[in-house]
């Protein structure tokens, strides 16, 4: 089985990254898509911090009707500070009975310049299957990049980097741009703005009931 994880904050998990997930399926061939809620990113705290629980119980309620989707609780049981590859290394042992070839990891474009701060940057890009996606600068997906010092990379280690000449070996999605971001449906819920269509509707139905994100 070919498999790849998402992972983010999910905070909310939007219909974007279900689309992009889709695509992934769609275009590259994965059968399995597991979305990991992360529990602590290492560059920032997550805005608007609601229970771990809820955000993953959006995901999972998001993904339900999708058999090709999986909602992955690793990270957050692992608490802690999350690094994809930790969650590689276990995602490799956890099917290594079903699994063909390396597990894909999903990440945005948005992220390039800062890869070669993730915790074994190098390492990673080795063992999983890098998968660039198409994405809108704030997407709520992870980034990761701590372990590497900022005098010795400057801001932007790889400033001008994209998909198309990232030098680690890598798959490309042409996934839809979609123009959703976490941190837009978080305000426009606490502005009772118009946000109903950009989530699943067991996640709008699961936001309301637990009046979250509302001032």
């Amino acid at each position: 089985m070919k498999i790849a994880m998402l992972g983010g904050s999910f905070n909310p998990i939007h219909i974007g990254h279900l689309i992009l997930a889709d695509s992934v399926c769609k275009t590259l061939g994965y059968e399995k898509i597991l979305f990991v809620p992360t529990y602590q990113p290492p560059h920032k705290s997550l805005s608007c911090q609601v229970p771990s629980d809820d955000r993953f119980e959006m995901v999972r309620l998001a993904v339900s009707g999708d058999d090709r989707f999986e909602a992955e609780d690793c990270e957050l049981r692992r608490g802690g500070v999350s690094y994809t590859w930790d969650t590689i290394c276990y995602l490799e042992e956890k099917y290594k009975g079903v699994l063909t070839g390396k597990i894909g990891l999903i990440f945005g474009e948005d992220l390039l310049p800062d890869y070669d701060k993730w915790e074994k940057s190098e390492a990673l890009a080795h063992r999983a299957d890098l998968i660039l996606a198409c994405r809108p600068q704030d997407t709520g997906l992870k980034a990761e990049f701590q372990n590497s010092p900022t005098e010795k990379y400057g801001k932007h280690p790889m400033k001008g980097v994209t998909r198309e000449n990232f030098p680690y070996p890598h798959k490309i999605v042409e996934n839809p741009k979609i123009e959703i971001s976490s941190s837009e449906i978080r305000q426009k819920v606490a502005e009772n703005g118009a946000w109903r269509y950009l989530v699943p509707k067991p996640v709008f139905e699961y936001i309301i009931e637990r009046n979250l994100y509302a001032n």
